[in-house]
C-alpha cells in the first residue's frame, strides 16, 4: 500500500480508502472482521455519514482498542443549520467511541439555496468551524453531486476536501474540478467508484481509478473477498489496454440513456417527489439486501407515489431520461420488495 498526501490538508492517507455504506448490511462480528482486515492490509482512510444507519457505530467498534491514532476518519452531516448539526457531531463522536474526526463533511450540497443555509447566520458552517477549534474536527469537508456547484465549492475556499463520483462513466470532474482541486489545495475523495453499482468489475473500475492518484477512491465494502479483490490490484502494474477500454465502452453502450447521473437539475418537483435518489433505488437493490434497501430508501420511494406526471422533470433533464417511467417501475420493485419482507 501506497500512502499520500491529501491536498495540502496534512493527512496522509492509504491510495486507497474504505466506504462505509455497506457495513449497514453486516452484523457487527462481520462488520469488526472487514474493518479488521482493512486495516491488516493497509487502509487508512475511513468514510461513513451520520445517515448510514449503524455503520458508525460498527466503525467505533472495530477502531477501537488503540487503533484510532492510525487511521483518518471522516464522517458526515446533512444538516444546514448550527443546532442540528453539532447535534449530528456529537452523536457521531459518540457512535465512532473517538473525540474528534479528521473530516467531517457537510454531506451532499449540491444547491444554492442549501449552500445560502449553511453560511447564513445561524447556519451550520460557523458552529462546525468553532467545533474546529475546539478540537473535534481536524478538516472540514463537503460532498456533492452537483458538478457546478462543485466547482464553486472549492473556489470557495471554505472547505479542505471535497467529495464527488469519478468512475469511468462519470469523468466530467476531470476537465475541471479535478485540477481546480489540485491547484487549491484540497484534497479529493472520490465517492462512487463502481458508479453505484452499475459496475461490476473491479479490475476495470480501478483500472481507470489508478490513472488519477489524486483522487483517492472510497470502494464500499462487505466482505474480506471484495476488500482482497480491490486492494491486490494495487500490488501489480496498471494495465490499461484495448481489452479494458472495451470493456469500459461496452458498460457505457450497455447503460446507456437510461442511467441517471444524479446532477439533480429535475429538482425540486413541485409535487415533492424526490426524484435523484427514487431514481437510485435499484442500485440500492444491488448493494443492500431488498429488504435493507426498502427500508433504508422507504422516505425516497414514498414520495413516487405523489407523481402527478406533469413533465416538468422530463424538461428539465439533460440527458432526456424518460423520469416518470423509471420512477415507477422502481417504485414496483420497491413495493415487491416489501411485500416480500413483509412491511
Amino acid at each position: 500500500m501506497h500512502y499520500l498526501d491529501l491536498g495540502s490538508t496534512g493527512l496522509r492517507v492509504s491510495e486507497v480508502g474504505f466506504g462505509g455504506i455497506p457495513l449497514i448490511r453486516l452484523d457487527r462480528q462481520q462488520a469488526v472482521r472487514v474493518v479488521h482486515h482493512a486495516l491488516d492490509r493497509g487502509v487508512t482512510l475511513f468514510d461513513t455519514a451520520n445517515m448510514y444507519l449503524d455503520s458508525e457505530e460498527k466503525l467505533g467498534e472495530a477502531l477501537a482498542g488503540g487503533v484510532r491514532h492510525q487511521v483518518v476518519l471522516a464522517t458526515k452531516t446533512a444538516q444546514r443549520t448550527a443546532g442540528p448539526a453539532l447535534e449530528h457531531l456529537e452523536q457521531s463522536l459518540k457512535a465512532l467511541r473517538t473525540d474528534y474526526v479528521d473530516i467531517y463533511q457537510c454531506h451532499q450540497l449540491s444547491r444554492e439555496a442549501e449552500l445560502e443555509a449553511l453560511l447564513a447566520p445561524g447556519g451550520a458552517y460557523n458552529a462546525l468551524m468553532r467545533a474546529k477549534d475546539a478540537g473535534k474536527i481536524r478538516r472540514l469537508g463537503v460532498s456533492s453531486h452537483s458538478l457546478s456547484m462543485a466547482v464553486k465549492l472549492v473556489e470557495s475556499g471554505l472547505f479542505s476536501t471535497i467529495q464527488f463520483p469519478l468512475n469511468f462513466i462519470e469523468t466530467d470532474a476531470l476537465k475541471e474540478l479535478a485540477p481546480k482541486t489540485q491547484a487549491n489545495g484540497m484534497g479529493y475523495l472520490a465517492m462512487k467508484p463502481f458508479a453505484g453499482g452499475m459496475i461490476d468489475s473491479a479490475s476495470v473500475a480501478f483500472a481507470f481509478l489508478r490513472q488519477h492518484p489524486e483522487c483517492i477512491p472510497l470502494p464500499g465494502f462487505d466482505s474480506v473477498e471484495g476488500l482482497d479483490e480491490v486492494l491486490d490490484l494495487y500490488q501489480r502494474p496498471n494495465v490499461v489496454d484495448e481489452g479494458v477500454l472495451a470493456e469500459m465502452q461496452r458498460y457505457r453502450d450497455e447503460l446507456g440513456g437510461r442511467f441517471c447521473r444524479r446532477c439533480e437539475y429535475c429538482q425540486p418537483c413541485p409535487h415533492g417527489v424526490l426524484i435523484t435518489p427514487a431514481m437510485m433505488y435499484k442500485v440500492l437493490a444491488i448493494r443492500m439486501s431488498p429488504a435493507t434497501a426498502a427500508r433504508f430508501a422507504a422516505k425516497n420511494m414514498e414520495s413516487v407515489r405523489l407523481c402527478q406526471d406533469c413533465g416538468q422533470c422530463l424538461e428539465k433533464c439533460p440527458y432526456g431520461l424518460p423520469i416518470p417511467d423509471m420512477l415507477r417501475e422502481h417504485l414496483a420493485l420497491y413495493d415487491a420488495h416489501r411485500s416480500a419482507a413483509g412491511f
